[in-house]
This record gives C-alpha cells, sequence and structure tokens, in this order.
C-alpha cells in the first residue's frame, strides 16, 4: 500500500463527512478504517521481528517486565492491551506496568498538555520505573509525541528492550526504538484525529504482538487459553470447557 499521506494529511472535498449524508459519511468512514488492516500487512515482517525478540527476552528472567509506554489515544490503547494479560493468559501482574502521560487519572480523562515530557524528568522515570531486563513498548501515532519519545530514547540508552509503533514515516520514534513498527495509515477521515485509524492500526498491531508472545510463552494450547484465570461464573465455566477439550486431546 503505497502512502505519501500522514495523519495529517486534509482529506479531500468529497470527503468532508460533515457535508455528506449518513449512508455516505458511515461508508466512507468504514472503508477508511478498513485500511488499517493493510498497513498492519505491510509491517508484519516488523511484528515478527519484535515478537521474537520479546519472547526471547521474557524468558531469559522471570523478572523481566513488559512496559507499555504512550499518550492520549495511544497511551489509553497500551493499557487495554496489556491489562488484559493477566485474566487472558495469566501473565504475572508484577511483570507488566504502564508508563502513561498525565498518570491512571489520563485514562478517563483528556490530558493533553502532560506529553510534554523535559529530558531531565524522563530520566528520572525511567530509572524508578525501568530496568535493563524489560521490554518497552511505546505508542505514538505521530511518532513524535515527546513524552513517548523521551521514555523510549532513555530506556533504550540504559539497554532495556525498546520499540516503537508509530504511524508516520521517518519519525523520531521510528529512528529512536531497537525495533520500530510503522503503520503508515496516512490520512484520517477527520484530519489528525488518530484515534480513527491510526487507533484502530495500533490496537491491531498490540492484538498480534501480545497474543503471539503469550502463546509462545506456553499460554495457548490447541488454539485455547491454558493459563486464564477465573474471577467469575462464566470464566469458571469456560475454563471447565477448556479443561475438558484438552484432556481429551
Amino acid at each position: 500500500m503505497k502512502n505519501n499521506n500522514t495523519t495529517e494529511t486534509l482529506p479531500k472535498f468529497d470527503q468532508y463527512i460533515d457535508i455528506l449524508d449518513n449512508d455516505t459519511a458511515l461508508s466512507l468512514m468504514l472503508d477508511n478504517q478498513a485500511e488499517a488492516i493493510d498497513a498492519i500487512r505491510e509491517s508484519l515482517p516488523s511484528i515478527n521481528q519484535a515478537v521474537t525478540k520479546i519472547v526471547k527476552t521474557l524468558s531469559q528472567n522471570k523478572k523481566s517486565k513488559l512496559i507499555y509506554v504512550g499518550a492520549g489515544t495511544s497511551g489509553r490503547i497500551a493499557v487495554q492491551d496489556g491489562v488484559e494479560l493477566y485474566p487472558t493468559f495469566g501473565w504475572p501482574k508484577k511483570n507488566i506496568n504502564f508508563i502513561i502521560a498525565g498518570g491512571y487519572k489520563a485514562l478517563t480523562k483528556s490530558i493533553e498538555g502532560a506529553e510534554d515530557l523535559s529530558n531531565e524528568n524522563s530520566k528520572i522515570i525511567v530509572k524508578n520505573k525501568i530496568k535493563n531486563i524489560d521490554v518497552v513498548i511505546g505508542l505514538a501515532a505521530s511518532g513524535s509525541t515527546k513524552f513517548t519519545v523521551e521514555i523510549i530514547k532513555h530506556a533504550k540508552a540504559i539497554g532495556a528492550m525498546t520499540i516503537g509503533i508509530s504511524n508516520n514515516k521517518n519519525s523520531m520514534l521510528e529512528k529512536t526504538s531497537d525495533i520500530p513498527i510503522l503503520l503508515n495509515t496516512g490520512m484520517e477521515i477527520v484530519a489528525g484525529s488518530t484515534r480513527l485509524k491510526a487507533g484502530t492500526a495500533q490496537k491491531n498491531c498490540l492484538n498480534l504482538i501480545s497474543t503471539l508472545v503469550m502463546t509462545r510463552l506456553g499460554n495457548v494450547k490447541n488454539g485455547m487459553m491454558n493459563n486464564m484465570v477465573v474471577t467469575n461464573q462464566k470464566l469458571e465455566k469456560r475454563k471447565k470447557i477448556i479443561e475438558n477439550k484438552l484432556n481429551s486431546i
């Protein structure tokens, strides 16, 4: 998929959803979202490389953490992916962490100014939150979000493995990370609103990475979750079904 646009590129006149009827606007938005899958497909080699390196790092040291970094939409998407690793795959809570611009309150409230992190403050955060045995995944649609770029830069400097997921070519995040993953989604149907196509691509990319990493670490067997955590009656029933199926194979 050749794409020289960025997330800030303006849509063409016939793509202005504010002047289109609902049917046309919805179809246009859906077609635009569908381009996220093509962007991910083009980056499968980089995603494969990331999965391989993550599995190796996490397998070598039981104290290694998987740490997600992001601001705004990217930060919320990161948390959405990471929090599900414990109930779905039994990945220990102590082996996962989140560094989100504005802290946890930013998950339910937009705190845009929090992404302007100083170099000195980023060093302090990395010193307190990240070790050289950890895997750090940074997400920024623009690839230039200061908060994420600075954290990734300093995490890499101390020897942590860094992965940068961005949606614009030749970004600082792409240049800073050990393993850059470019999801070249291009123009948003609402210019600059990366909660749309860019966000869709980021979440799907994280789905691929975290699911295959957890699978390679032994938490999926015969296509089923074999280490899920039971927290309610529905999951208790599901776990019994899975156990019966695995025992019958």
